[in-house]
């Protein structure tokens, strides 16, 4: 995921795009709790889009 794109959604999109990266995220622990996760850098993938969602949310809600 680029932070381009991420800057030109809407706040609308990049809460539902934030909803479904947790949804993904818990998944994945799940898959891993139970040791069905064969590629485990997802979790830290998925992990960082968060946070790249989060910061642009941040940034949009600053500059209103």
């Amino acid at each position: 995921m680029n932070t381009k794109e991420l800057t030109a959604k809407s706040e609308a999109e990049l809460n539902t795009e934030l909803t479904s990266l947790y949804k993904s995220h818990f998944g994945l622990r799940m898959q891993k709790a139970t040791q069905q996760l064969t590629n485990t850098s997802q979790l830290s993938r998925t992990r960082r889009d968060i946070a790249r969602v989060k910061t642009v949310l941040n940034q949009k809600a600053a500059s209103k």
